[in-house]
């Protein structure tokens, strides 16, 4: 048996009004993720590039 969640059902809550919002349609729910990526641009956190990525034993 599941154990409920407050925080676990408000998060779905929310992303069933978002994916509402667009008539649970997921090329519509993309491009709203995607739109507010762009919004929201300066809180993203860029992921390193391929072959970029150093040892824990270079960065100390």
């Amino acid at each position: 048996m599941k154990k409920e969640d407050p925080t676990i059902d408000a998060v779905r809550e929310a992303r069933h009004r978002i994916s509402e919002g667009v008539a649970h349609d997921p090329r519509k729910l993309v491009e709203y993720y995607r739109r507010l990526q762009e919004r929201h641009r300066e809180r993203l956190i860029a992921q390193p590039k391929p072959g970029s990525e150093t040892s824990a034993e270079d960065a100390a």
